[in-house]
């Protein structure tokens, strides 16, 4: 079982920008002092749901303040970024940081990032696999040509070379030889063209165990039926985001939560703005907070382990990325981490 953190840089009512991502930065080397595997990085534009405006940046920062931990983004959103730009700052993360760097990238939204950055919306809708393509070209060849839709150009020499890792991580992927990368799957649609490749998959937080089971079911099927040999296919490493509150009761967990998550969700989910003027219902936050605390591990340390054993033996899933900035408090966030470890880590050895 890996269990890790997944980092928002929440910007909770009456806080400004820099304590979020302060928040960020001392979750994530308490993390590495308490022994979790991982921290992963979401990537927001425009919006106090979450204030990091580039994963990778904060990935390098944060690759620079620790030795062991895995940092992986979660995720950066392909449509606002030209894939080999952000192909090329995945290798170098890759090979500075000693092969501690995992590449999540994912569709978005129909947000307004798309007129911002010019993706357009087509980028959304129809252009995430010939980005992906091109990155996982870029970190794979020495050298690559624009050949697609969207992105035309000669040929030219890939440099730095993520292949030229001198010394792999400890868990690296068997066979791989530039850094792991990762795929938010929200639809068939996208688990399939994961599956293709056999990259592992991001399964959001507002998924329970059932729906998580059916789509890492649809990715294995998907993926033999590409051709993979079943090793590979029975080794992916998915990863399940969640959310973690630990407490010595599962009411006092909860109660943290309820109290300090809806202001946040409010605030942060009211801000997004769609491109196109379409109508987007958004969750009501006391309604999503109360599904998040039943979902995943919120309570004292034996529920929390027994929520995430359960998650894994009913999806196959042993990674978690798990949200524990969820009372927007400094002083609480890092007791979070340090009770993961301490705590919950030692029951699911």
């Amino acid at each position: 079982m890996r269990i890790g953190t997944f980092v928002l840089a929440a910007q909770f009512p009456g806080q400004g920008p820099g304590e979020a991502l302060h928040r960020a930065v001392r979750s994530t080397e308490a993390a590495e002092e308490s022994g979790l595997d991982s921290v992963w990085l979401a990537e927001h534009h425009f919006v106090p749901y979450g204030v990091c405006p580039s994963a990778t940046t904060l990935a390098a920062l944060l690759l620079g303040r620790t030795r062991r931990i895995r940092v992986g983004t979660a995720v950066s959103v392909l449509p606002n970024h030209h894939p080999v730009a952000l192909a090329e700052q995945a290798a170098l993360l890759h090979l500075t940081s000693g092969g501690r760097f995992s590449l999540g990238v994912g569709r978005g939204g129909p947000w307004v990032d798309l007129e911002v950055f010019g993706g357009g919306l087509d980028a959304y809708e129809n252009g995430f696999p010939e980005a992906l393509g091109l990155v996982l070209d870029w970190l794979r060849e020495a050298r690559v040509a624009g050949r697609g839709e969207r992105f035309g150009f000669r040929e030219v020499a890939v440099v730095p070379r993520a292949d030229e890792l001198l010394e792999g991580p400890a868990d690296a992927v068997p066979g791989a030889s530039g850094p792991e990368v990762v795929v938010a799957c929200t639809s068939p649609k996208s688990v399939r063209l994961a599956a293709r490749q056999t990259l592992p998959m991001l399964l959001g937080m507002h998924c329970g165990d059932e729906e998580k089971a059916e789509m890492v079911a649809l990715w294995r099927t998907a993926a033999r039926e590409a051709g993979h040999p079943p090793e590979v296919v029975e080794g992916a490493a998915h990863v399940s985001a969640g959310v973690a509150q630990i407490a010595d009761g599962a009411r006092d967990a909860t109660e943290m939560l309820v109290k300090a998550m809806p202001g946040w969700l409010r605030q942060g989910l009211d801000a997004h703005v769609t491109v196109d003027g379409r109508h987007r219902v958004m969750r009501d936050p006391v309604a999503y907070t109360e599904l998040l605390c039943g979902l995943h591990p919120v309570g004292p340390p034996q529920l929390a382990a027994d929520r995430l054993a359960a998650t894994a033996e009913r999806t196959g899933i042993t990674r978690f990325a798990l949200l524990v900035e969820g009372t927007g408090d400094l002083a609480a966030t890092e007791e979070n981490v340090r009770r993961l470890g301490a705590d919950v880590l030692p029951l699911l050895t």
